[in-house]
């Protein structure tokens, strides 16, 4: 952007899968976050978001192949910049709404940090995982997902000098209850040649539910495993940065919280544009 252009920036957010299922998850306020850039000098306008580049379940759980030991993941993720703000989808179920002004030179300096953040941070991860519902819980394991990427893009344009709207902003988070988590080791220490066998056929057959389903019956029948492993069984496998963790899982073992997220002050007070 040129240096001088003031460029608007606005929050967006809409239920997640809203292209296919409308609404639907916006009840269950599973929402995604983007955030929306309009030049006052051209008059164009962006959108930026933070991609799994796999579509959620892939990034979430992994694909177990026929003749392959190690689970496949396709847990991928990046940030996205392209032309056009799609007003209809925002709108209609989520929210679209400017949260600050900023100059052309603090968006590109943004966009120099944008490019080192997809370059540090490559791996999307569902889950946060904590001891317990206080807020002073001890969090186990963070997730880094799209919401994430655009605290950090706020906190970012603080830093740089914008002054945001002291409007309410709320994120959703999926959290896992668990005690202490257990290291397991990585693909080859559990998958190699020279592997844990009953560690890894554990792992396999704990994932093996949650794969996609072409039936009704068969969903159901997969869901019923699922809760004697995660509630019955209080078990859950965690692959994070490229690691396995056993998660001993407790009650309430699973809660989505949409939960606010103050809009961020920065290091300056003030900015010219």
């Amino acid at each position: 952007m040129k240096e001088e252009d003031v460029i608007e920036v606005y929050r967006l957010q809409a239920p997640v899968w809203e292209f296919k299922y409308g609404d639907l998850l916006g009840h269950l306020k599973i929402m995604h976050d983007a955030v929306g850039f309009k030049s006052s000098l051209t008059g164009k306008n962006y959108t930026m978001e933070w991609y799994e580049l796999f579509q959620l379940g892939n990034c979430t759980f992994p694909h177990l192949r026929p003749g392959m030991e190690a689970p496949f993941w396709c847990n991928q993720g990046a940030a996205c910049f392209y032309e056009g703000i799609d007003d209809a989808h925002w709108k209609e179920n989520g929210t679209l709404v400017l949260v600050t002004t900023i100059s052309g030179t603090m968006f590109n300096e943004m966009a120099k940090w944008v490019r080192h953040d997809n370059e540090t941070g490559i791996y999307y991860e569902t889950w946060t995982v904590q001891a317990s519902p206080d807020k002073q819980s001890v969090v186990w394991f963070d997730s880094y997902e799209c919401s994430k990427f655009i605290l950090r893009t706020y906190q970012k344009l603080a830093d740089l000098g914008a002054v945001f709207k002291k409007i309410q902003t709320n994120y959703t988070s999926i959290i896992l209850f668990s005690g202490e988590p257990v290291y397991l080791g990585n693909e080859t220490s559990i998958f190699g040649p020279v592997g844990n066998k009953t560690l890894a056929a554990a792992i396999r057959d704990f994932y093996y539910p949650f794969k996609p389903h072409r039936t009704v019956r068969e969903f159901f029948v997969d869901l019923l495993k699922i809760i004697d492993r995660v509630i019955l069984s209080h078990q859950f496998y965690l692959f994070y940065n490229l690691e396995y963790w056993f998660l001993p899982m407790k009650f309430p073992y699973l809660k989505i919280i949409y939960e606010e997220v103050p809009l961020p002050t920065g290091i300056k007070t003030s900015f010219d544009v």
